[in-house]
Parts: structure tokens; C-alpha cells; sequence
């Protein structure tokens, strides 16, 4: 399984070297030099790329892949996803931390145990995470907060939720 890493903004420079959106909580080991990543084009099509460089920019990062050397190979790859696979992944080390893919898929119930629906993603808003539940083929949003979901049982395959009135009414 795969899970995305950073999204390739732009070209920088004359050299290949792009503009990455970071999407994970370890660039550092993501895209160390010698890193293999997947790219996934617009068009679904993929290519593996071997991380030649990286340096922090303005809240991004500028990164240099091994197959890409001009501009024009910069520009073809434009908002490409940068796919991790997940068994390259490490462990969490807090019990409270989660990768998104491990919670894609949980059912999501009440604190009454009765189900509401599934967790399609995990949303990266400005401030916030928020859980994108399918709910009876409608997607709600729900704050990913302790309050709003006080137990995430990965094994068991759920997540709780103790929304507050109104939250869950799309």
C-alpha cells in the first residue's frame, strides 16, 4: 500500500529541481537523498523517482530526483502525488499519533455503538484535521479532536465518535 507524501507544486529553477508540498510528519526521512518515491501523474500514470536532493524553502521543500534534469521534465510533472510505500514506513512511537491510511477504511460509530458510517480520508485543512466520513453515501467532515473522537481502535478497526448535536446531519 502507498500513501502520499508531498504533491509537486511547480518548477524551480532551469535544473528540474521542484517545488514540493510536504504531506508527511517526516520529510527528513522521506526525502532523504537516495529516498525512492512513486509518482502519480494526473493522468494515473507512475514513475518511480530516486531523491537526489532536498532543502528546505518557504514552508516547502525545493527537491532534486535523480530522473529529472530540465525544466521541461520539472513542468511535465506538475502537481504529480509523491507516493511512500507504507511498509517503509516506522512504527509511531505515541499511541495517540496515527498515519492516515491506518485510519481510511474504520468504521466510525457513537459512543453508543451504533455505526454512522466509514472514513474515507484524512483532511489536511489550514489549523485543523478533519475526518471525511461517508455517511449513507454523504460526506461529513468531522473535527479530528479528542473531544469530537475520544478512542481510536485501529485493531479493532473503529473509531469513536461523541459529535456534538447537529455535526453529523451533513
Amino acid at each position: 500500500m502507498e500513501v502520499v507524501v508531498g504533491r509537486v507544486a511547480k518548477a524551480h529553477g532551469i535544473r528540474g529541481e521542484l517545488t514540493v508540498e510536504v504531506r508527511t510528519d517526516s520529510p527528513e526521512e522521506r526525502f532523504r537523498s537516495g529516498a525512492v518515491l512513486t509518482s502519480r501523474r494526473r493522468d494515473g500514470s507512475t514513475a518511480e523517482l530516486t531523491v537526489a536532493a532536498a532543502r528546505p524553502h518557504s514552508g516547502r521543500l525545493l527537491v532534486t530526483f535523480e530522473q529529472i534534469r530540465t525544466r521541461e521534465d520539472a513542468e511535465a510533472i506538475r502537481g504529480a502525488l509523491l507516493l511512500a510505500d507504507t511498509a517503509d514506513l516506522p512504527p509511531t512511537e505515541d499511541p495517540d499519533e496515527f498515519y492516515d491510511h491506518e485510519l481510511e477504511g474504520l468504521r466510525a460509530e457513537l459512543t453508543d455503538g451504533t455505526v454512522v458510517g466509514t472514513i474515507q480520508e484524512v483532511v489536511h485543512a489550514p489549523g485543523a484535521e478533519l475526518l471525511s466520513l461517508d455517511r449513507e453515501g454523504q460526506t461529513v467532515l468531522v473535527p479530528f479532536a479528542r473531544e469530537i473522537v475520544p478512542v481510536v481502535d485501529v485493531a479493532g478497526g473503529r473509531v469513536v465518535l461523541d459529535p456534538p448535536e447537529g455535526l453529523l446531519d451533513g
